[in-house]
């Protein structure tokens, strides 16, 4: 057998152990849900990075330097950026709510804030996004095995699946954090080792520097169909995003919030340049790849030592899960508290609750290797999840922390004309981007328009909120 796929087949056997191992700890659906509210600053940086390094930040981003250079590293940097909005401003506003009012769910936020329907709106719009993200992980994988040892994409997708379903299932939030710190490692470890490796084997950085394969390779704003534009798409998707917004909740604390998620930016904007110079080295060595998500598998197969190689995909294969667990954290979770709990079993135990969450991490992980069965890549799957998650999200979540009287009428119209902007780009022009604007850039641009819009109406009318009809949580005291 292929001695790369025997490490990554030893190395899943090892995640597995570990998160089950820690899954005995897990008493209640609020040890599950959030660990408990008990997470310190490292265990949250740790599964928040692990969770932003992942199948774009790996496979999608060295792919994309490999085709358009410099510009490619846009695609972290704004990941970054997103995220140090997140721990200075959102995320410890959002922690303090969610402890007063043990909330488990950006869906339950919504209701607390808007009710019933803004909640219900948003959970179905991530349900559908959230597949696609996930999906995109799974391709990720899929492309590494088949590098390392031919394994078909239809095998690779379920393999993945069926690992990452079976150590998140086993014990939620509190797995997924131990799990992820074993992850980080190897990728920290993975990276630092190829650089190096790559960079000798692809003849020193004078002749990475001379690649010009297209006029604009080396340009940093904006090199083919890369650039600044992806601030725009990941930017405000990373300020909003469930997945690490629920993270958050786990946090004991603001200052908590502050410094892992803070760390966790910091290191995202310094390993945004990884990718894309690991992609230039891939292109000075393999030059006609049909893919380019074919890459960095490639470099760490044929273009690198052995052992080097083996650790690499190793560390882009910890990328891969530990993106898909967060994906389907935030997928099962929301499934469970916001359709099961809300609509169907009100008065569900924590037993029930904790069955049917697990359930649905199946379901998730199957229609995820759906979905990943037919998407044509990893980054056209994640581009559509980011833009969904930051046109429908952005408005509602930041209108509700920092505006009193911002009621679900007013969001409402920011979702509709965010979500029919992006839908009928995509329809009608194929999310082709036109005069420098993205289908992201035009959405959200609509969402905020049409929020201020309709709020400046009802406001006109005299349709205003009373103070004792503003939710106690916004009265002053």
């Amino acid at each position: 057998m292929n001695s790369h796929l025997v490490w990554l087949f030893a190395y899943s056997i090892g995640l597995l152990a570990l998160g089950t191992w820690i899954a005995r700890r897990i008493r209640t659906s609020n040890d599950f849900f959030v660990a408990g509210r008990r997470l310190g600053p490292g265990l949250l940086f740790s599964t928040m990075l692990a969770a932003n390094i992942g199948a774009g930040s790996t496979i999608g981003a060295t792919g994309l330097g490999y085709r358009d250079g410099l510009s490619a590293m846009w695609w972290v940097f704004s990941a970054g950026i997103g995220s140090m909005f997140l721990a200075f401003w959102i995320g410890p506003a959002m922690r303090r709510v969610a402890a007063e009012h043990d909330l488990r769910t950006v869906g339950e936020y919504l209701e607390l804030r808007y009710g019933v329907g803004v909640r219900t709106t948003i959970a179905a719009l991530l349900w559908v996004g959230s597949i696609f993200i996930l999906a995109g992980q799974l391709i990720a994988v899929s492309w590494i095995l088949n590098v390392a040892a031919g394994v078909p994409k239809a095998f690779g997708c379920i393999l993945a699946g069926v690992l990452v379903t079976v150590y998140f299932a086993a014990g939620g939030l509190l797995s997924s954090a131990y799990v992820n710190m074993v992850q980080l490692t190897v990728k920290a470890i993975g990276f630092a080792l190829a650089i190096p490796f790559a960079l000798k084997a692809s003849g020193g950085w004078a002749v990475v520097r001379n690649l010009q394969p297209t006029a604009d390779y080396w340009n940093p704003l904006q090199g083919g169909e890369s650039g600044l534009v992806y601030l725009a798409m990941l930017g405000p998707a990373f300020i909003v995003a469930p997945g690490l917004i629920q993270k958050i909740y786990g946090a004991r604390d603001d200052r908590t919030v502050r410094i892992g998620v803070g760390l966790n930016g910091v290191a995202l904007m310094i390993y945004a340049f990884v990718p894309v110079v690991l992609g230039m080295m891939a292109r000075v060595q393999f030059p006609d790849l049909a893919q380019p998500e074919l890459a960095l598998p490639t470099l760490f197969m044929f273009g690198v030592p052995a052992f080097v190689g083996a650790l690499g995909l190793a560390a882009v294969f910890s990328a891969e899960l530990s993106s898909a667990d967060a994906v389907l954290f935030s997928l099962t979770t929301s499934l469970a508290q916001d359709f099961y709990k809300r609509f169907l079993n009100p008065e569900a135990s924590d037993a029930q609750l904790l069955r049917v969450t697990r359930m649905t991490a199946v379901v998730g992980g199957t229609a995820g290797v759906a979905i990943a069965l037919v998407a044509a890549g990893v980054v056209a799957a994640l581009s559509i999840f980011y833009t969904i998650m930051g046109v429908s999200l952005f408005v509602p979540i930041i209108a509700g922390l920092y505006s009193r009287r911002a009621t679900s009428t007013d969001v409402m119209a920011a979702i509709i004309a965010g979500i029919g902007v992006v839908g009928g780009w995509r329809v009608f022009y194929g999310g082709a981007t036109i005069n420098g604007i993205t289908p992201a850039m035009g959405g959200l641009a609509c969402a905020i328009t049409a929020y201020l819009v309709v709020y400046t109406i009802r406001r006109l009318s005299g349709a205003v909120v009373p103070i004792d009809r503003v939710h106690p949580q916004y009265k002053e005291k």
